[in-house]
Formats: structure tokens, sequence, C-alpha cells
């Protein structure tokens, strides 16, 4: 018997089960996939990735088209499916923003501010500008889109190469259990400021490929905006977020603390939309403003972190594999030049400003690799950068398998430097927490 539509829009019962059966599956591999790799010393959250690849187009899609055509579409409307799928994503990293941000309340400590600034300057300006000195000495013809604007696609290459991923090395530090160290505050602050700059400049790039001219004031609108509430968010409103964490009449902390920090990552994501800022950013921003709150707060962190880790954020990683189509383009040749070129400027500007800033060698090649992490920033730009015309297919391609290459080996070498006893830093002490939230971001993934 079956349950009939009530109204435009609407899905029956059994368009719902199978609008499930996607996450679900997606939710299963990634776990055993990331347990599997956990067992062989490996970041989890490549297992998650490498579990949508699998039963995305990649794989699945090549190898039982019709299994994959039952699971992800075959049943119902793929418009349905695609809105729960994008919802789930988006769900995903909005939480693992705000988690990270949870845990990294001494982001900007005063000892760390001025090198954190430094290292920004050098790891994102070096290979920015040393792209563009480039720019027009390189052969971009063969990875030019059918935009066919060089300048913007130059811009997007010099992204790529200063790109250094906050989700993904979110997840990593979560998983061996630093994410509290004076290490991943300067890793994570470091990726922060480098994303308010780059952002902006694929905002350029883009309007350079439609061809319509660049909307400058527009660009230099959205760019403060970023700035602002960057600084608030750094600044007067955790103060304030504290005051009204503690005040009698907010009934809705001391009834439902849980219910209370989500609000407050709405609320931080809803005033971003309507000023044009990142929801990303902004849930990362109400995180780090929730950390200073009472005990029952900071328990509700920890009750929003184990469910995220359990459910939400495996699920986005899975989706970042299955929107990967790794059957359309590949070449050998272009990923082994792009990937070598990329990380040596990368991984040497960071040095560079390490060691001016007086990092030791073991700091300078510990925050090099690092920060050499492209993630899932690296994925959205080649999928930005696709969809604008701006690169074509092969070069999309070699864009997401660096950026999960570079965050494979940046997650490898920390775990290694862990195993041996090594310190991440000469100086590394975790920045001191409540029992309440050392389970489970401080246990270490083994």
């Amino acid at each position: 018997m079956q349950t009939e539509r009530k109204g435009t829009g609407s899905v029956s019962s059994g368009e719902v089960v199978w609008m499930t059966v996607p996450v679900l599956g997606f939710l299963i591999a990634a776990h055993v996939l990331g347990h599997v790799f956990v067992r062989f010393r490996q970041p989890r959250v490549i297992g998650e990735i490498l579990a949508g690849c699998l039963l995305g187009p990649s794989v699945l899609g090549q190898v039982a088209p019709s299994v994959s055509r039952a699971i992800f579409g075959g049943q119902l409307q793929g418009s349905n499916q695609r809105a729960v799928l994008d919802s789930v994503y988006w769900f995903g990293l909005l939480l693992l923003m705000f988690v990270s941000g949870a845990g990294t309340r001494h982001l900007f400590c005063r000892e760390d501010r001025s090198r954190t600034a430094v290292l920004a300057l050098f790891g994102t300006g070096l290979p920015f500008l040393f792209v563009l000195g480039a720019g027009p000495f390189l052969p971009v013809e063969s990875i030019m889109g059918p935009a066919h604007q060089r300048m913007a696609l130059i811009l997007v290459v010099g992204i790529a190469v200063a790109v250094t991923s906050i989700p993904v090395i979110s997840r990593i530090f979560h998983d061996l259990g630093i994410l509290h160290t004076r290490f991943a505050s300067v890793v994570l602050g470091i990726a922060v400021i480098e994303d308010i700059a780059l952002w902006a400049v694929l905002a350029i790039a883009t309007a350079l490929a439609q061809s319509a001219g660049l909307e400058q004031q527009e660009v230099l609108a959205h760019v403060g905006a970023s700035l602002v509430y960057f600084c608030l968010g750094l600044t007067v409103v955790p103060a304030l977020l504290k005051r009204l964490n503690a005040v009698r009449w907010n009934i809705l902390a001391s009834a439902s603390p849980v219910a209370y920090v989500v609000v407050v990552l709405f609320v931080y994501a809803a005033v971003a939309a309507t000023f044009n800022v990142s929801p990303v950013f902004a849930a990362f921003l109400a995180g780090f403003a929730l950390r200073t709150g009472s005990q029952p707060i900071l328990e509700a962190l920890d009750a929003v972190s184990k469910f995220s880790f359990a459910v939400f954020i495996p699920v986005y990683f899975a989706l970042v594999g299955y929107r990967l189509d790794l059957s359309k383009s590949f070449s050998a040749s272009m990923l082994v030049t792009v990937l070598a070129a990329a990380c040596a400027i990368k991984v040497l500007s960071v040095a560079v400003g390490a060691r001016l800033v007086g990092f030791s060698p073991l700091d300078t090649v510990n925050l090099s690799i690092a920060t050499n992490a492209r993630g899932g920033p690296g994925i959205v730009l080649a999928s930005v950068a696709f969809d604008a015309k701006i690169v074509n297919a092969p070069f999309y391609t070699t864009l997401v398998l660096v950026a999960i290459l570079t965050s494979q080996a940046a997650g490898a070498w920390l775990q290694f430097v862990l195993r041996k006893g090594w310190p991440l830093l000469s100086v590394d002490e975790p920045m001191l927490a409540p029992s309440s939230e050392k389970s489970p971001t401080a246990r270490v993934a083994a």
C-alpha cells in the first residue's frame, strides 16, 4: 500500500526511506574504512573520503552502475535526494568547524600572535606572489577551461598552491588528540588568516571568468565584511556571549545547554549570511566564543562534539569523496608535476617564515608539512573553478588529488612524530581544558 502525496513537493514514506539509504551507506562505510586506516596508522579522515570514492561514480558507478542508480537516485526524484545529501554535507561541515573552534579557544594567544601572523604572511604571501610572478611564463593553455581567462586561471593556481585546509587538518588534530596544543592553535591560526585572503581572491577570479567585468566595490565590501566579522568574533562577541551565558533570564541556557549551543551556532551562521560571510567561518567563530562558557556549556559542547564526530562529520567527508568523479579524466604527469611544485613552494615558504621567527628545525618541518594539507578547501577550490569554466577536467582532477594526497601526508607525518615521542613544537603544552572536554577531543585515534 502506497502512501499518497498530500501536496506539491511532498514525498511518500517509501521515498523518505530511500532518502536515508545513501546517508546510511556513507555512515557505515566511513566508519569502517576510517577504522581500517587508523589500524594501519593512517589518518581516519582519508579513509572516510575513500569510502565516498568507493560508493561514488569513480568506483561503484563504473563497476556496478545499476546498483549505483538504485541507491543514488533510482527510486526517487534526484532533486529530493540531492537536497538531503547537500543538507547533510553542509551540516556536517558546520559542525566540524564549530567543534574545531570550541577546541581552539587560545587560537591567537598573546605569545603566538606575532609568530602566527608572520607564518601566515610567508606561507600565503610567498607562494601566491611566486605564482603571480611566474604567471606570464606558465604554460597554462594545457589546463585552461572554456572561459579562456588567463588571469583568473593564474589566480586559481596561486590559491591552490597557498591554501591550507581548516576542516581536514582540524579533523587530523582531533584524531591524534592534539587539538588543544599550541601547535594546533598556531597551524589553525595560519589557516584562518589564509582563508580570508584566498577566498577573496577566488571571488575575483570567478568574476573575471564571467567576463562581465570586475565588480570591485562588491569584492571590497565582501572582504571588509569578512574582516570585521572576524575581528568581532575574536574579541567583542566572545565577551558578550560569556555574559549572556550567565544571565538569569537566559532560560534556554539553563534548561537545555545543548539546544543553546546549537542555537548560538545557527545565529552566527544567520548573521554571517546576512553580511555575505561564509557560514563555515561563522561556525568556527561560534565554537571559539563558547569555549569560555560555564561547566554546563562545556559539557554541552562535549555532547555536540561526540554526536558530530559519530554521525555528521564522517558522512561529510564521505560526501567529499562521493563528489569526486576520477573516471572523467586523469593525467599522471600533470599530477606529479603539480604535486611536486605545489608542495615545494608551500613547504619552503612556511619554512622561511618559521626560521625567521625562531622555530627549531623540527618545529619548522612539522609546521611546513601540517600547513601543506589542502584538504576540503582545495577540493572546494577545484569545484568552483571547474564550474566557472576556469580550469579544464584534467586539472580539476589533479587539484582534487593534490588536496587528498597532501592531507594524507600531513596526517601520516604528524602521527609518525607523535609515535617517535618527538615534540610538535620545542615548547608545546596542551591548552588546559576542563575534564569534561577531554573526551572525545583529547583522545588519540589508535
